[in-house]
């Protein structure tokens, strides 16, 4: 791994453990084993740095999605697919988490990355809610993008309750729950 990856990963580990005001250049350049002058060769300054962790968490958060959304099975099949997807439910979601972070959210910059993802998010579990429902499989009525937010926040909220309760459980109740309500609307 080359130094610009390893402050990168190092940033995105940090800024998990202790937050944007938490993780200061120094700490990520002994994390990442790299000298002042390499840090701002890659990067302008912090910021700069934080942005492109946060859009590499965004990525990867993305590109496992997808690769659910994409796999086998009827469009219905494919959202639960990405809801029981293998996860450390105990650790939380990398892109969530940062919404709990002040210094984050108040940053347009930095907050820019984690709207957009959410946003795909919902939009992808849109489209697929909207070809399950006109394939038959949920119910008319069903509003495709209120029911994607939700499961949106089904899983956000899971994670939650793993990290509440010490337990990966409380997360797979959440997404057995929501896709026991989903799969209901299909037989109206």
């Amino acid at each position: 791994m080359d130094t610009r990856e390893r402050l990168i990963q190092s940033t995105r580990e940090l800024l998990w453990e202790r937050g944007y005001v938490g993780t200061s250049p120094k700490a990520i350049q002994e994390r990442a084993g790299a000298g002042q002058g390499s840090m701002y060769h890659h990067f302008r300054g912090k910021p700069d740095l934080a942005r492109a962790a946060i859009e590499r968490s965004a990525t990867e958060l993305r590109d496992r999605a997808q690769a659910a959304f994409t796999g086998p099975g009827t469009a219905l099949e494919q959202a639960a697919a990405y809801l029981r997807r293998e996860r450390d439910a105990l650790k939380g979601c990398p892109v969530g988490r940062l919404t709990q972070d002040p210094d984050v959210m108040k940053d347009p910059e930095l907050r820019e990355p984690i709207e957009r993802t959410f946003a795909w998010l919902t939009d992808r579990l849109t489209a697929l809610l909207t070809r399950a429902r006109d394939d038959g499989d949920l119910a008319a009525g069903l509003d495709p993008e209120a029911t994607a937010a939700a499961l949106v926040a089904v899983v956000q909220g899971g994670y939650v309750l793993a990290r509440a309760t010490g337990s990966a459980a409380g997360y797979a109740q959440a997404v057995e729950g929501a896709l026991a309500l989903l799969t209901r609307q299909g037989e109206d």
